[in-house]
């Protein structure tokens, strides 16, 4: 493909500004929208306290975010050519002032998981209108290989810098402060904006026609009744619960509904074929693996730190800064051998799996009372290499499916890498753990002897607390084990196929887009007539 050789250049800025710094420019406001959120999950036993809800209305709010975010990929690009940059960061930057406004004064939970789905829209929006600004800039050729390796640096990246900023301020202040923060951050953002910032159009204008929003709203309602499945479902005891049968009846309806209105409307928010890709459908039974072999990291880390080791919130915050580091690793890694090296997409996932296993294997061998925090790093270190190596190549295998279904591929990988995975891994975890923990704590205490000279001089309390602590251990252990016996399978079973597939494939221009959409439009409009 031919690609232009005039120097890059971002023309929306105004020209009192130097061209070498715009791009600097654009790559801070990306990081200020990576910095926005609804709500603050690392924050979230303060917000809890504070505004009398339960842990999980606010896991609730927290990925109804994501699931904004998951959204809006399949509409983006027709949102980037009905608006200017100028326009778009205005609407992307005074929607994220209002939603985290709403956030801090509403204890309303359907308020507090509308607003976040919204927030989560807007940081969608407002993060691909300044990516697609830069490309060129990152990547001249548009090799999306090296083009992903850049978004997921700071997008893994900022998921746990924000989380420990949020942390940092609440132990200064209150929960309150992040949000304050932002909004403030947010607002220097509309000035320059709006004092920098030409009314250009880098792209040629097409309205926004043709967009199935029913559909938009159904796929929404079905993601997040499976939220609500996922989050609740212990709370409520699962099926047991009228709440729980309701939202599963709902989102099984409006997936059937989902599914049925793609049969036959001219252009369904997700097309039947974009499920058929074999790059589409694989990639989210290996992300649900993938979820399930880390879900240690959602549940026993912190149990294993506050609990077994002692650590208080700013220790646990100091153990996030290996997870960075280790995604640092793992996309200079792909930087080389995936985007430079053309390595294979099967040899770059086998990578990232044996990482994962690597993670677990330290976990099971390391676990004990008295480890040191540094040693604790290790394994974190592991799994931010491990994940953001899998995480690079599913999202750049997508880049295999027909240009019509890549941002609806990318919208369904979303559902599963960042709406439901983590907590389809949390809700097995949990469960495996109860049944585990209890068979350890009666294991152990059968065998108490009370004329033990040790016991004698210890309340009940304290038996019990010793009792329990021990099973925890010994259950972590043991589940810890059984992962690493699965990864090791996962492993073996990726070995054996062959395949040739590498990242070769390069982004199309955004005149080719264009005239891509156009046609589009004009088979509607004719359509639209003829029916008349």
């Amino acid at each position: 493909m031919h690609h232009s050789n005039e120097p890059f250049g971002i023309p929306d800025i105004k020209n009192v500004i130097p061209e070498f710094i715009k791009p600097w420019i654009i790559l801070c406001f990306f990081f200020i929208y990576q910095m926005s959120g609804g709500v603050y999950l690392a924050v979230a036993g303060e917000m809890r306290g504070s505004l009398s809800l339960m842990q999980e209305d606010i896991m609730m709010a927290g990925f109804s975010s994501l699931v904004g975010l998951a959204i809006t990929f399949a509409i983006i690009l027709r949102l980037k050519f009905r608006f200017t940059l100028r326009t778009n960061l205005l609407i992307t930057s005074i929607g994220l002032i209002v939603c985290n406004l709403i956030c801090l004064h509403t204890s309303s939970v359907f308020v507090l998981i509308l607003t976040c789905f919204i927030s989560g829209l807007f940081r969608m929006w407002g993060t691909f209108s300044c990516n697609t600004t830069i490309q060129l800039w990152v990547t001249p050729k548009r090799d999306m290989a090296v083009w992903f390796c850049y978004i997921q640096l700071f997008v893994q990246c900022f998921i746990e810098v924000s989380g420990i900023a949020a942390i940092y301020t609440a132990y200064l202040g209150t929960w309150e402060y992040m949000h304050w923060v932002v909004i403030l951050i947010l607002l220097l953002l509309v000035t320059f904006v709006l004092l920098l910032f030409k009314k250009h159009r880098s792209v040629p204008y097409l309205p926004l026609f043709g967009i199935d929003w029913m559909g938009i709203v159904l796929w929404s309602v079905t993601i997040l009744s499976a939220l609500f499945i996922l989050i609740y479902g212990d709370f409520y005891d699962w099926f047991q619960s009228a709440y729980i049968r309701i939202s599963a009846a709902i989102g099984a309806g409006t997936l059937l509904l989902n599914l049925w209105r793609a049969s036959f409307i001219r252009h369904p928010f997700i097309a039947l074929k974009a499920w058929t890709f074999r790059n589409v459908w694989l990639t989210l039974i290996l992300y649900i693996l993938l979820d399930l072999l880390i879900s240690p990291s959602h549940i026993f880390e912190h149990l294993y730190a506050e609990q077994i080791l002692g650590y208080d919130i700013l220790n646990l915050n100091i153990l996030s800064w290996a997870v960075v580091l280790g995604t640092i690793a793992g996309v200079g890694v792909m930087f080389y051998f995936f985007a430079i090296r053309k390595a294979k997409y099967k040899t770059m996932t086998i990578v990232g799996f044996a990482f994962i296993v690597a993670y677990l294997l330290v976990m099971y061998f390391i676990i004990d009372y008295n480890l040191n925090q540094n040693l604790l790093m290790i394994p974190l270190f592991l799994r931010g290499i491990g994940y953001v190596i899998i995480a690079i190549t599913f999202i750049t295998a997508l880049t295999s499916v027909q240009f019509e279904y890549f941002f609806q591929s990318l919208t369904i990988q979303a559902f599963i890498s960042a709406c439901l995975g983590s907590l389809i891994g949390s809700a097995f975890l949990d469960r495996l753990m109860k049944f585990v923990l209890k068979k350890n704590f009666m294991n152990l205490s059968s065998g108490l002897d009370p004329m033990n000279p040790v016991f004698q001089n210890m309340s009940v309390s304290n038996i019990a607390q010793i009792l329990n602590n021990q099973a925890i251990l010994i259950s972590m252990k043991e589940i810890y084990g059984w992962l690493c016996v699965a990864g090791i399978f996962c492993l073996l079973f990726f070995i054996f196929p062959k395949s040739t597939l590498r990242p070769i494939i390069r982004h199309p221009k955004f005149s080719m887009l264009r005239k891509f959409i156009k046609h589009q439009l004009k088979v509607d409009k004719l359509f639209a007539k003829s029916n008349l």
